[in-house]
């Protein structure tokens, strides 16, 4: 019986590297690999825009649509990039809704997996002071092990 492995996706070069690598350098055909794509909640803080007229139900409805086609794009990059690079290994797609942080350690709790692989954005002290890290969360907050793929630097 193989490994549960969890890859966290987004739209970003990181994750494609990390899952690229994984593939390539982790996988092997009696594993499962499942793919989670955390969407982050809507953006919208107040029932009025700035004008103070009310927020529409229909612009609510275009973000939700935009983030759904969002995430159904980034599966199906992720997919693709594994039946290119591995084709007989098991693929699961999971789209979760929340905060990535908090989903992505959920998640691998939730699925017992044996490890979870994610990417690195790289971000400064100064960035991830303002952003924070997902990775650094998981990191410290995932119930197993944690494997952070950084990109390679260019020369």
């Amino acid at each position: 019986m193989g490994r549960k492995i969890l890859v966290a996706v987004d739209q970003s070069e990181e994750s494609v590297h990390a899952l690229s690598w994984c593939l390539k350098s982790l996988i092997d055909c009696r594993d499962t690999l499942v793919l989670l794509f955390a969407k982050a909640p809507l953006a919208v803080y107040s029932a009025t825009d700035s004008t103070g007229l009310p927020v529409s139900s229909s612009i609510i409805a275009t973000m939700e649509g935009y983030a759904n086609e969002m995430a159904a794009g980034v599966m199906k990059k992720a997919t693709t990039l594994c039946k290119k690079l591995n084709d007989e290994v098991v693929v699961e797609t999971i789209v979760e809704h929340g905060d990535p942080r908090d989903v992505i350690c959920e998640v691998a709790e939730r699925l017992k997996v044996d490890f979870l692989v994610m990417g690195s954005h790289g971000y400064g002290l100064i960035q991830r002071a303002f952003l924070g890290s997902v990775s650094n969360h998981c990191a410290h907050n995932a119930k197993c092990p944690v494997l952070i793929v950084k990109m390679p630097k260019n020369n």
